[in-house]
């Protein structure tokens, strides 16, 4: 089973629909109970930076959720702003991140002037390395993306897939029991319902 995140950032339906589709049991809450006894956690997003943080504070979320990943290394997946969350701080904002790995969220700059902010659509991804959530994941997969920050792991050990939009960014990344997926895999038709179905088929 997977629960899903609910801090009041983001569409929730979407992702706890397509997991479903994967046979997946998947519920959403915002329970510190539930979430500190699912098998595996998924913490979604959408939105501004200081936003999300604000929301886990407010609904005291982050002592739970540091005890579940960090001393207890359970898995965890973030998808968009939820994978930013996991890192130390944004260029837009001022609130620190979770820190949960090192790296920092930077704001799209691309060389070509004629590419728009927000990065908005289908791009392929290259993978950098092997990993079980990128099981069966094909040359050529295309993933969509909403987005004008990108983060950028510090640690080259911890990127998974790279993007290239005007200049390459980091697309996912994988710290120990800790994963993040930039683009939106409840979004990406067949390639993103891979990828979720790996994370719920993984065993750690």
């Amino acid at each position: 089973m997977v629960v899903i995140i609910d801090y009041g950032v983001g569409n929730l339906g979407s992702i706890q629909n397509m997991l479903r589709k994967v046979g997946c049991q998947a519920i959403t809450s915002s329970d510190p109970d539930v979430i500190m006894n699912a098998p595996k956690l998924l913490l979604p997003g959408v939105g501004a930076f200081d936003a999300g943080m604000q929301c886990l504070t407010e609904r005291g979320l982050k002592p739970v959720l540091n005890d579940y990943v960090i001393s207890r290394k359970k898995p965890v997946l973030g998808i968009c702003l939820g994978m930013q969350l996991m890192t130390a701080s944004s260029d837009e904002g001022s609130i620190p991140g979770l820190g949960w790995i090192d790296a920092q969220v930077k704001r799209i700059r691309p060389s070509d002037s004629t590419l728009k902010v927000p990065h908005m659509g289908w791009n392929q991804v290259r993978q950098v390395k092997d990993d079980p959530l990128l099981t069966n994941l094909v040359t050529g997969s295309r993933f969509y993306f909403v987005h004008s920050y990108h983060v950028e792991c510090h640690n080259p050990e911890d990127v998974l897939l790279t993007t290239n939009y005007g200049g390459e960014f980091h697309s996912a990344f994988r710290h120990g029991n800790i994963w993040g997926f930039q683009f939106h895999p409840e979004k990406s038709h067949k390639f993103g319902m891979q990828l979720l179905k790996n994370f719920a088929e993984l065993n750690q």
